[in-house]
């Protein structure tokens, strides 16, 4: 590890250059300006998003194009600082918030900065991610951490960030009953999310018994085997899915109660046939999760507090040079979270 406020020349860069064609690079490490952090980079989580685009070149209209990194969801700690950060922050540990909206247009002077048209979002093309020694952040998306919360956890904030996300917009309050579709990395981080802001049941569905077996373990009240078992009688608040599959999500909506919330969170399909007499005659909000905003401070006291655990999720670890095989573990048998140690 470099010593805090010096930095190395050059670092160690995994690049994605085709559709399953990875590869090792040697470039300059960046430059922080203005207000941003140069990050030393610790741990990164491997994102569903990361092997879309590692096996199929695109995720909707994002398409990979040319040489990218992959990576978004990572912890380290701040080596140096822009001429406008105070030093102080060098030798802090972070989790770093994967985006860079412009803070000028009307989404972001309305608070939905993730909605900024102009946003430069890790390992979204064409913007490089973290699979790699060091990156540089504005210095507010740079978001200290106790020593309580582990690198790996503090990476693992950007997946619950997305719960989180799916809990507020899923409108989830104490004595709330949720159905969460799939068991994998998110639906389990959103069941304890949900769990966190007070739902009194939360079911997962999810065909894997594997899967329903870790769903039980953090934070589902019970679970359910789509292939054998329907959830359209329970008629529970809020609806989340969480794997993008298009008759999970058919399903899910005929469970929600007359105006309950439906949120899409998985990446699936591009497209899927709604049930619109369900949506009309029950009145359903539905809507979507596209990132998040303001969630890192909450997850962080939702790790520290105990009452979420994202350690225990972690059941692979992969150094840099081996990026491909951490990409390509939710492939085998009890798999849920990798991790890419870069240090």
């Amino acid at each position: 590890m470099t010593p805090a406020g010096t930095v190395a020349a050059s670092m160690r860069v995994s690049v994605l250059l085709g559709q399953k064609a990875l590869g090792m690079e040697e470039r300059a490490v960046p430059v922080p300006e203005g207000d941003q952090v140069l990050v030393e980079v610790s741990k990164v989580g491997v994102c569903g998003s990361d092997v879309h685009y590692y096996r199929d070149g695109r995720i909707g209209p994002f398409v990979v194009d040319a040489p990218l990194v992959l990576g978004h969801e990572l912890s380290g700690r701040i080596v140096a600082v822009g001429p406008n950060v105070d030093r102080s922050r060098i030798g802090q540990r972070v989790a770093v918030e994967p985006q860079k909206p412009c803070r000028r247009c009307s989404q972001c002077k309305a608070g939905r900065y993730n909605l900024c048209p102009f946003m430069e979002f890790y390992a979204t093309p064409p913007i490089d991610g973290a699979f790699c020694e060091y990156v540089a952040i504005e210095e507010d998306f740079a978001h200290p951490v106790p020593d309580s919360i582990s690198d790996e956890a503090a990476a693992l904030l950007e997946p619950l960030s997305v719960g989180i996300a799916a809990a507020r917009k899923g409108r989830i309050v104490p004595g709330s009953r949720v159905l969460i579709a799939g068991g994998g990395p998110i639906g389990v981080i959103t069941a304890q999310a949900a769990r966190a802001f007070g739902a009194a049941e939360i079911i997962v569905s999810d065909p894997v018994a594997d899967r329903r077996k870790m769903a039980e373990r953090f934070g589902a009240t019970s679970t359910v085997d789509p292939t054998k078992e329907s959830t359209t009688d329970l008629q529970v608040d809020c609806f989340i899915d969480a794997c993008g599959i298009p008759a999970a999500i058919v399903a899910g909506m005929e469970s929600v109660r007359g105006a309950g919330t439906v949120v899409i969170v998985g990446t699936g399909s591009d497209t899927v046939a709604m049930p619109i007499p369900t949506i009309m005659n029950k009145e359903l909000n539905v809507t979507g999760v596209f990132r998040y905003t303001d969630t890192w401070p909450l997850g962080a006291h939702l790790v520290a507090t105990g009452q979420v655990e994202l350690d225990p999720l972690v059941t692979g670890r992969f150094g840099l040079d081996d990026v491909e095989n951490a990409l390509n573990a939710d492939l085998l048998p009890g798999s849920l979270k990798s991790i890419v140690a870069v240090r």
